[in-house]
């Protein structure tokens, strides 16, 4: 089975073009997912993502976590997607439409100055409604709310992207032991979905130094929706402009919030890694 490993600013992942041929039958993918993503015995990634074909968009993305549980929406893997499709499926627009269980996003793809790719992302509208990350607790949203984790106080304003997030502000983001502190939220109950935690240091109203824990995946180079997810936070909570830089290990993304439209805008690169074959029997 033919496939690509392609990565957005360390984010990577294993994607497979079903578009003429299911590699998966139903609730094969989950399976690979979490035996070919290990780094140490598999082909090593952050997860799974397959190309399909769709009825309501150009393509369909469907993700998969390294530890094989169903993804909703990945800022950088859809990135990789739109690169892939426009430049392996014979797409001949700078703009591409890709359904995703969040919902249909739209992709502007180009080269900068420099010549290097770039991929813009419509990601939606942020929701702090309680009912949609889903977060149980008695209220309807949780903005800056104090919460107790690992014997520390952390302030936690929860969003979703499509996704679940759980932001926390700091001050010393390189010192914090994320997987400690994000295994605790990953697998709280007031999270029934799990959720993505990002611990973000305000570095000036325009930047912002992120890490996150991925549910599924544990600490990444870097996500994309997390990063909508945190700006969105910072502006919520006043501690940011709209138009921000965010400084993750694998790189910079720039994210946008329309205060007119209240959509996000995400900008990043897309890469090419290599491309295989791998004996799988579903």
């Amino acid at each position: 089975m033919p496939f690509t490993k392609m990565q957005g600013i360390g984010n990577d992942y294993i994607y497979v073009d079903c578009t003429e041929t299911d590699y998966f039958p139903a609730g094969t993918a989950s399976d690979f997912s979490n035996r070919y993503s290990d780094r140490h015995f598999g082909i090593g990634s952050d997860g799974l993502i397959l190309i399909r074909t769709s009825e309501s968009a150009d393509f369909r993305m469907e993700m998969y976590n390294a530890d094989g549980t169903p993804g909703k929406m990945c800022g950088n893997g859809i990135r990789c997607l739109a690169r892939y499709v426009r430049e392996r499926c014979g797409m001949n627009r700078d703009e591409i439409s890709v359904e995703t269980p969040a919902g249909i996003r739209k992709i502007l793809v180009g080269r900068d100055s420099a010549g290097m790719f770039f991929a813009k992302v419509n990601m939606g509208k942020p929701s702090f409604h309680l009912r949609d990350i889903p977060v149980i607790r008695e209220a309807d949203t949780m903005i800056n709310e104090p919460m107790h984790a690992v014997g520390t106080l952390y302030n936690v304003t929860a969003v979703s992207m499509g996704n679940p997030h759980a932001v926390l502000f700091t001050r010393d983001v390189e010192r914090l032991e994320i997987d400690r502190i994000g295994k605790f939220f990953e697998r709280h109950r007031m999270f029934p979905e799990g959720v993505n935690t990002e611990f973000a240091e305000i570095m000036d109203r325009k930047t912002i130094r992120m890490r996150v824990w991925e549910r599924g995946s544990g600490e990444t180079m870097a996500c994309g929706t997390g990063a909508c997810a945190t700006v969105a936070a910072a502006v919520v909570n006043e501690l940011s402009d709209r138009t921000v830089t965010v400084r993750l290990n694998g790189g910079d993304l720039r994210i946008v919030w329309d205060p007119k439209t209240d959509e996000i805008e995400m900008t990043g690169p897309a890469e090419f890694v290599f491309d295989g074959e791998v004996e799988y029997e579903a």
